[in-house]
């Protein structure tokens, strides 16, 4: 069309429509237009998609996803080293910055003066166009890494999965604190390691969904106190007696959020020790209810893993 559109004289309810019927990459586009396009977007955030924001911190690399992941679009974020004559870069604001941009169907690229700063401006510049959900997972080790999560969770926003693993370091335990007290906020926590012994994780607040890959240190007291949905224990120290415990408590009322629990561990064994007076191999696919009827598990025995997936009786 070589015609323009007078979109912005559009009744505000209209407009509205118009940009939930944009694509994520489309409505990333037509922010840069011009102030005031990107101040009705803004204004409209709240009637937005909701999209799930997975950030590569390491590469800079971010991937704009809507929640049933029908709709991406990738934002890469480059150093830039010098001047470029290239057709395809546009000149844009971001966050008080100009920066040159390209343009592509799927995705776009950013020249950043300073990337550390350039990454965080996208962050930030994505937030007043969406509703957003984070996905946080490598680069542990990273400043910008502890900058981000600590700066998210600043604003309360929410996390869609956040992957951590902690080294006992004073930077280290500041950020899991803030992390600790925050978990309402996330909804998938995945802790891959503790790699100082001596150390302790403390839940102050719990996500609703845990998934832990070394969890030797996660008591039985740790366990019966978790509120999750989904919980998911590799290589912890669980014995049949300490599975006996938390099987009696769910089937009296225990653990009422619960949908799926996972236990890995060596100390799983058929030694003479039975759970709920079963041996291992009569409690694989055996159905449990709870002693008021309202839910049933059926348990599964994978080698030293164990699990449960709990559905509501009709």
């Amino acid at each position: 069309m070589s015609s323009t559109f007078p979109l912005l004289r559009l009744p505000g309810v209209v407009l509205c429509d118009v940009f939930k019927s944009l694509s994520i990459g489309e409505k990333i586009k037509l922010s840069f237009c011009s102030k005031k396009v990107s101040v009705q977007i803004n204004n409209a955030r709240l009637y937005s998609q909701k999209v799930i924001v997975d950030l590569d911190i390491l590469s800079r690399k971010i991937r704009v996803l809507s929640e049933n992941n029908i709709w991406a679009f990738d934002i890469f974020n480059y150093f830039n080293g010098g001047t470029s004559n290239d057709l395809y870069i546009h000149q844009h604001q971001i966050e008080g910055h100009t920066v040159p941009v390209f343009f592509f169907s799927e995705w776009i690229t950013i020249l950043w003066k300073n990337l550390r700063e350039g990454y965080l401006s996208v962050i930030w510049y994505l937030l007043k166009i969406f509703q957003c959900k984070f996905s946080i997972g490598n680069n542990y080790d990273s400043d910008l890494y502890k900058t981000t999560i600590s700066e998210l969770l600043d604003r309360q926003v929410e996390f869609k999965t956040l992957t951590i693993r902690l080294n006992g370091s004073k930077d280290e335990n500041l950020l899991w604190n803030q992390i600790s007290c925050n978990l309402g906020l996330v909804e998938d926590l995945r802790i891959e390691s503790v790699d100082n012994p001596d150390v302790t994780p403390v839940f102050t607040s719990w996500p609703q969904k845990i998934n832990i890959s070394s969890s030797a240190w996660f008591t039985l007291e740790s366990l019966l106190t978790c509120p999750c949905t989904s919980i998911l224990l590799e290589g912890s120290h669980f014995e049949n007696k300490d599975l006996e415990v938390i099987f009696r408590k769910w089937k009296t009322g225990g653990f009422p959020n619960l949908e799926y629990l996972y236990v890995n561990s060596s100390s799983i064994a058929n030694n003479g020790t039975t759970i709920l007076g079963m041996n291992l191999m009569e409690l694989d696919g055996n159905v449990i209810q709870t002693e008021d009827g309202s839910k049933k598990a059926t348990i599964r025995i994978r080698g030293r893993s164990i699990e449960m997936s709990v559905t509501l009786c009709i």
